[in-house]
């Protein structure tokens, strides 16, 4: 630590940041088992080979 409580800060930072991680660690594995147990999630279709993204799935029938 310097003189001037520096190092203070940056322990106070240290520890908020480690509180933040904490907390997202166990909310990130709530949502994890709470998605477990509903079952697998419906996935929006993939899009196409070479379609650009952004596009609807499947090859254009407009004829462009």
């Amino acid at each position: 630590m310097n003189r001037d409580g520096m190092g203070t800060k940056d322990e106070e930072r240290a520890a908020r940041l480690k509180a933040a991680l904490r907390d997202n660690l166990r909310r990130r594995k709530a949502q994890a088992r709470s998605r477990a147990e509903d079952g697998p999630a419906e996935s929006p279709p993939e899009p196409a080979p070479g379609s650009p993204p952004g596009s609807p799935s499947g090859p254009r029938t407009d004829g462009t």
